[in-house]
């Protein structure tokens, strides 16, 4: 019997591989949509190159952690065209929501968060969407403080943790104004596995933030001596 040629098995492989490229790539388009339609801003991010980052930066301290821009800030929306053009033009971008807008996010270590979670869930407690960050971190979606008109009636927290301060919150950190966080699905370098995915999504209507957070340090105790965060949220609510 003549040897069917290997050509057409390796067309076939690659007609597969394209297909299930172009199904992963509308996954993940629908999870970035979905997240802006929750409300939450995004702005496009730079990605794993080998084991480094996607940016020019020699010895990048955060590889395919940060945004392409530094006007991510005010770039940040959640209009789905400009979403779908970010994604044309960087088709293989990670993407940030900026924090302090539409929600916040209370980020915990692995360990804890995991512990936090089985908690509430047993409690039958709120929360709501909740992602994971390979290897070490767990984001829990709140609502958020806020950006109001007078600056005096915002209220700051010895917890609050933005991108040039994230080596001093190892612990408990509250995104909120200002600071962002990878948001699902993004790749960090690591292999092929590691990244940002969704425990429970946007669709997930989210939480008061200190009520989630009284019930997060029962579990990962105080981050500052002699106070818990809590309490430390509480204490500066009414400076």
């Amino acid at each position: 019997m003549e040897r069917e040629s290997r050509f057409p098995r390796w067309l076939r492989r690659g007609a597969r591989g394209a297909a299930a490229g172009a199904a992963a790539a509308r996954a993940r388009e629908e999870l970035l949509l979905a997240a802006a339609e929750a409300g939450f801003p995004l702005a496009p991010a730079a990605h794993p190159q080998g084991y480094g980052c996607s940016c020019e930066r020699i010895g990048c301290p955060t590889p395919a952690r940060h945004p392409l821009s530094l006007a991510w800030a005010t770039q940040a929306t959640t209009d789905p065209d400009q979403i779908a053009r970010w994604l044309r033009a960087h088709p293989e971008a990670n993407f940030v929501t900026a924090t302090g807008r539409a929600h916040d996010v209370l980020d915990l270590p692995a360990e804890a968060g995991y512990a936090a979670l089985e908690r509430l869930a047993a409690a039958n407690a709120g929360f709501g969407p909740v992602a994971v960050t390979d290897p070490d971190r767990v984001l829990f979606f709140t609502t958020t403080r806020g950006t109001p008109d007078d600056e005096d009636e915002w209220w700051p927290c010895e917890l609050d943790c933005h991108p040039e301060t994230m080596d001093e919150h190892p612990g408990l950190r509250w995104h909120c104004r200002g600071s962002y966080v990878l948001l699902p699905p993004s790749r960090v370098p690591g292999g092929t596995e590691a990244g940002v995915r969704w425990l429970r999504g946007p669709e997930h209507p989210l939480p008061e933030p200190l009520t989630l957070l009284a019930a997060l340090t029962d579990v990962f105790g105080d981050e500052l001596p002699g106070r818990s965060p809590a309490r430390e949220a509480q204490a500066g609510r009414h400076r």
